[in-house]
């Protein structure tokens, strides 16, 4: 059983926690170097590690951005484990994050994990809005900052 299966953690939050060790606006990379990567994921890590799990937070960095990845495709290794029901997990971090992405793929909820558009944020989210039209990250920060933007400019004209 997966870390966060076995601590009853829903897939997504896995996913959005491994987009969010990049933090566009406080400028800080969980995923800069090695050293950085294993204290964030509490494993050893190496730099081909690294290089994998920087692979995969782009590629699904892309895809909740709504933009194609740089990798449409990826080799990670994932474990199906068949006891009675069926579940992904996997050996490492980069696997474990992977199996939860598949796993959302496969519920039809991976759509749901989004970045913000705001270009001084890109923080990833997991919109549990019913209708799925959730855009910002928070409405009251990224989304108010927005709609205050376009005021200004409909109104300066």
């Amino acid at each position: 059983m997966s870390a966060y299966e076995a601590a009853g953690v829903d897939p997504a939050d896995r996913v959005v926690a491994f987009l969010n060790t990049l933090d566009v606006e406080d400028d800080l990379d969980a995923l800069a170097s090695v050293e950085e990567y294993a204290a964030w994921s509490g494993q050893d890590q190496t730099r081909t590690t690294l290089a994998k799990a920087r692979r995969l937070r782009d590629h699904l960095r892309a895809l909740a951005a709504g933009e194609p990845s740089p990798e449409p495709r990826l080799e990670v290794g994932v474990d199906v484990v068949l006891d009675g029901s069926a579940r992904l997990s996997g050996p490492d971090v980069v696997a474990e994050v992977a199996a939860a992405a598949a796993t959302l793929a496969i519920e039809g909820r991976l759509a749901r994990v989004k970045i913000c558009p705001a270009d001084d944020c890109r923080w990833a989210f997991y919109d549990q809005s019913k209708n799925q039209s959730r855009q910002w990250c928070s409405m009251q920060v990224c989304g108010n900052r927005a709609k205050v933007r376009t005021h200004r400019e409909r109104t300066a004209r």
